[in-house]
Protein backbone atom coordinates (compact mmCIF):
# COMPACT_ATOMS: atom_id res chain seq x y z
CA UNK A 1 0.00 0.00 0.00
CA UNK A 2 2.48 3.01 -0.68
CA UNK A 3 1.47 5.47 -2.67
CA UNK A 4 3.11 4.44 -5.72
CA UNK A 5 1.16 0.89 -5.53
CA UNK A 6 -1.68 2.47 -4.85
CA UNK A 7 -1.78 4.97 -8.08
CA UNK A 8 -0.24 1.97 -10.17
CA UNK A 9 -3.38 -0.21 -8.88
CA UNK A 10 -5.63 2.58 -9.75
CA UNK A 11 -4.73 2.93 -12.81
CA UNK A 12 -4.94 -0.70 -13.76
CA UNK A 13 -8.39 -0.67 -12.41
CA UNK A 14 -9.15 2.31 -14.61
CA UNK A 15 -10.38 4.87 -11.60
CA UNK A 16 -10.37 8.67 -12.59
CA UNK A 17 -10.40 9.04 -8.90
CA UNK A 18 -9.74 8.21 -5.30
CA UNK A 19 -9.83 9.60 -2.29
CA UNK A 20 -6.82 8.64 0.65
CA UNK A 21 -8.70 8.33 3.79
CA UNK A 22 -6.27 6.90 6.24
CA UNK A 23 -7.09 6.28 10.07
CA UNK A 24 -6.67 9.29 11.88
CA UNK A 25 -4.24 10.31 9.73
CA UNK A 26 -3.53 13.05 6.61
CA UNK A 27 -0.07 12.50 6.66
CA UNK A 28 0.35 10.00 3.12
CA UNK A 29 -1.46 12.84 1.16
CA UNK A 30 0.58 14.68 -0.49
CA UNK A 31 2.88 11.64 -1.39
CA UNK A 32 -0.33 9.93 -2.87
CA UNK A 33 -1.46 13.26 -4.47
CA UNK A 34 1.82 13.45 -5.91
CA UNK A 35 2.21 9.94 -7.63
CA UNK A 36 -1.90 11.17 -8.55
CA UNK A 37 -0.28 13.93 -10.51
CA UNK A 38 1.89 11.98 -12.45
CA UNK A 39 -0.74 9.58 -13.80
CA UNK A 40 -3.59 11.53 -14.27
CA UNK A 41 -5.79 10.26 -11.38
CA UNK A 42 -7.64 13.12 -9.22
CA UNK A 43 -6.86 12.91 -5.27
CA UNK A 44 -9.04 14.09 -2.57
CA UNK A 45 -6.86 14.28 0.71
CA UNK A 46 -9.08 12.71 3.60
CA UNK A 47 -9.13 10.87 6.81
CA UNK A 48 -11.32 8.20 8.49
CA UNK A 49 -11.55 9.76 11.71
CA UNK A 50 -12.46 7.69 14.88
CA UNK A 51 -14.54 9.63 17.07
CA UNK A 52 -14.68 9.10 20.65
CA UNK A 53 -17.75 7.49 20.36
CA UNK A 54 -15.58 5.00 18.36
CA UNK A 55 -17.73 6.02 15.05
CA UNK A 56 -15.87 6.15 11.79
CA UNK A 57 -16.44 9.22 9.68
CA UNK A 58 -14.76 10.34 6.21
CA UNK A 59 -13.53 13.33 6.67
CA UNK A 60 -12.39 15.00 2.64
CA UNK A 61 -11.02 18.43 1.85
CA UNK A 62 -10.74 20.32 -1.80
CA UNK A 63 -7.45 21.58 -0.50
CA UNK A 64 -4.65 19.54 0.63
CA UNK A 65 -3.06 22.56 3.06
CA UNK A 66 -6.62 21.88 5.03
CA UNK A 67 -6.22 17.68 5.14
CA UNK A 68 -3.32 18.85 6.95
CA UNK A 69 -4.33 21.73 9.01
CA UNK A 70 -7.16 19.17 10.41
CA UNK A 71 -4.29 15.88 10.99
CA UNK A 72 -2.70 18.35 13.52
CA UNK A 73 -5.87 18.83 15.22
CA UNK A 74 -6.81 15.43 15.14
CA UNK A 75 -2.92 14.08 15.93
CA UNK A 76 -3.49 15.87 19.17
CA UNK A 77 -6.84 14.88 20.30
CA UNK A 78 -6.02 10.97 19.44
CA UNK A 79 -5.76 9.10 22.22
CA UNK A 80 -2.34 8.06 22.61
CA UNK A 81 -1.63 4.07 22.87
CA UNK A 82 1.51 2.31 21.46
CA UNK A 83 1.58 1.02 18.03
CA UNK A 84 2.52 -3.01 18.28
CA UNK A 85 3.83 -3.81 15.09
CA UNK A 86 3.01 -7.13 14.84
CA UNK A 87 -0.20 -7.28 15.75
CA UNK A 88 -1.41 -4.03 13.57
CA UNK A 89 1.17 -3.44 11.38
CA UNK A 90 3.66 -0.75 10.52
CA UNK A 91 2.29 2.77 10.05
CA UNK A 92 4.64 4.18 7.46
CA UNK A 93 4.81 7.61 6.29
CA UNK A 94 6.02 7.89 2.44
CA UNK A 95 7.40 10.73 0.79
CA UNK A 96 7.15 11.69 -3.06
CA UNK A 97 9.30 9.32 -4.14
CA UNK A 98 7.95 6.40 -2.83
CA UNK A 99 10.55 6.12 0.03
CA UNK A 100 9.75 5.43 3.98
CA UNK A 101 10.59 8.48 5.69
CA UNK A 102 8.78 8.13 9.11
CA UNK A 103 7.09 5.50 11.43
CA UNK A 104 4.00 6.85 13.47
CA UNK A 105 4.28 5.41 16.73
CA UNK A 106 0.92 5.84 18.25
CA UNK A 107 -1.99 3.43 17.53
CA UNK A 108 -3.86 5.50 14.48
CA UNK A 109 -7.16 3.37 14.53
CA UNK A 110 -7.97 4.43 18.18
CA UNK A 111 -10.31 6.65 19.27
CA UNK A 112 -9.97 10.38 19.35
CA UNK A 113 -11.72 12.94 22.16
CA UNK A 114 -13.90 14.21 19.38
CA UNK A 115 -17.01 14.00 19.28
CA UNK A 116 -19.40 13.13 16.72
CA UNK A 117 -21.33 16.48 17.75
CA UNK A 118 -18.35 18.45 16.49
CA UNK A 119 -17.76 17.40 13.24
CA UNK A 120 -20.16 19.98 11.69
CA UNK A 121 -18.65 22.84 13.32
CA UNK A 122 -14.98 21.75 12.56
CA UNK A 123 -15.80 20.97 9.14
CA UNK A 124 -16.63 24.30 8.53
CA UNK A 125 -13.72 25.80 10.34
CA UNK A 126 -11.17 23.17 8.10
CA UNK A 127 -13.45 23.99 4.91
CA UNK A 128 -14.28 20.01 4.78
CA UNK A 129 -17.29 17.48 4.13
CA UNK A 130 -17.57 14.89 6.64
CA UNK A 131 -19.60 11.42 5.44
CA UNK A 132 -20.34 8.59 7.84
CA UNK A 133 -18.55 5.62 6.95
CA UNK A 134 -20.01 2.28 6.15
CA UNK A 135 -23.54 2.97 8.36
CA UNK A 136 -24.65 -0.29 7.82
CA UNK A 137 -21.80 -2.17 9.39
CA UNK A 138 -22.07 -4.28 12.53
CA UNK A 139 -19.03 -2.21 13.78
CA UNK A 140 -17.74 1.78 14.22
CA UNK A 141 -20.88 3.09 12.33
CA UNK A 142 -23.33 5.28 13.33
CA UNK A 143 -26.34 3.62 13.55
CA UNK A 144 -24.75 0.77 15.66
CA UNK A 145 -22.46 2.88 18.44
CA UNK A 146 -24.78 5.67 18.40
CA UNK A 147 -27.86 3.77 17.54
CA UNK A 148 -29.83 6.74 15.70
CA UNK A 149 -28.65 10.09 13.59
CA UNK A 150 -27.93 12.80 15.82
CA UNK A 151 -30.89 15.73 15.19
CA UNK A 152 -27.83 18.61 14.84
CA UNK A 153 -26.29 16.08 12.11
CA UNK A 154 -25.02 18.13 9.38
CA UNK A 155 -24.11 15.86 6.92
CA UNK A 156 -25.37 15.66 2.81
CA UNK A 157 -23.63 12.43 1.70
CA UNK A 158 -23.43 8.72 3.80
CA UNK A 159 -21.70 5.87 2.88
CA UNK A 160 -23.27 2.50 2.30
CA UNK A 161 -21.12 -0.82 2.13
CA UNK A 162 -23.96 -2.80 1.03
CA UNK A 163 -26.12 -0.69 -1.51
CA UNK A 164 -29.03 -3.44 -1.26
CA UNK A 165 -29.32 -2.31 2.43
CA UNK A 166 -30.23 1.18 1.42
CA UNK A 167 -34.06 1.56 0.99
CA UNK A 168 -34.73 -0.25 4.43
CA UNK A 169 -32.00 2.28 6.10
CA UNK A 170 -33.87 4.86 4.40
CA UNK A 171 -36.98 3.79 5.93
CA UNK A 172 -35.54 2.98 9.53
CA UNK A 173 -33.82 6.30 9.87
CA UNK A 174 -35.68 9.45 7.34
CA UNK A 175 -32.67 11.38 7.75
CA UNK A 176 -31.22 9.58 5.15
CA UNK A 177 -33.51 10.58 2.56
CA UNK A 178 -32.05 13.97 2.13
CA UNK A 179 -28.63 12.73 1.68
CA UNK A 180 -26.63 11.43 -1.42
CA UNK A 181 -25.24 8.04 -1.21
CA UNK A 182 -21.40 6.62 -1.90
CA UNK A 183 -20.10 3.42 -2.40
CA UNK A 184 -16.66 2.21 -2.52
CA UNK A 185 -14.73 0.06 -2.02
CA UNK A 186 -13.26 0.72 0.95
CA UNK A 187 -10.02 -1.09 0.31
CA UNK A 188 -7.30 -1.57 3.34
CA UNK A 189 -5.22 -3.56 0.13
CA UNK A 190 -4.67 -3.49 -3.04
CA UNK A 191 -6.07 -6.14 -3.97
CA UNK A 192 -9.51 -5.14 -2.86
CA UNK A 193 -9.19 -1.56 -4.45
CA UNK A 194 -12.75 -1.38 -6.70
CA UNK A 195 -12.94 -1.61 -10.70
CA UNK A 196 -14.55 1.38 -12.16
CA UNK A 197 -17.98 0.61 -11.26
CA UNK A 198 -19.35 3.47 -9.44
CA UNK A 199 -19.52 7.15 -10.94
CA UNK A 200 -20.04 10.85 -9.74
CA UNK A 201 -20.97 13.20 -11.76
CA UNK A 202 -19.48 16.32 -12.71
CA UNK A 203 -18.95 19.21 -14.67
CA UNK A 204 -14.97 18.95 -15.35
CA UNK A 205 -12.30 16.22 -14.15
CA UNK A 206 -10.77 18.19 -11.23
CA UNK A 207 -10.73 18.41 -7.73
CA UNK A 208 -12.88 21.78 -8.19
CA UNK A 209 -15.31 20.08 -9.70
CA UNK A 210 -15.71 16.57 -7.70
CA UNK A 211 -15.94 19.36 -4.59
CA UNK A 212 -18.69 21.15 -6.48
CA UNK A 213 -20.88 18.06 -6.77
CA UNK A 214 -20.08 16.73 -2.93
CA UNK A 215 -21.89 20.21 -2.67
CA UNK A 216 -24.31 20.24 -4.98
CA UNK A 217 -27.63 19.92 -1.94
Amino acid sequence: MTPANIIAMSKLKNLDLIAVTDHNSCRNCPSVMTHGMREGILVIPGMELCTQEEVHVLCLFARLKDAMDFDAYVYDRLIKIENVENIFGRQQIYDENDSCVGMEPNLLINATEISFDELGDLMDEFHGIYIPAHIDKNSNSLLLNLGFIPPTSKFSWVEVKDITRLEKLKRDNPYLKQCDIINNSDAHSLGLINEAVNQLTVKEKSIEGVWDALHRI
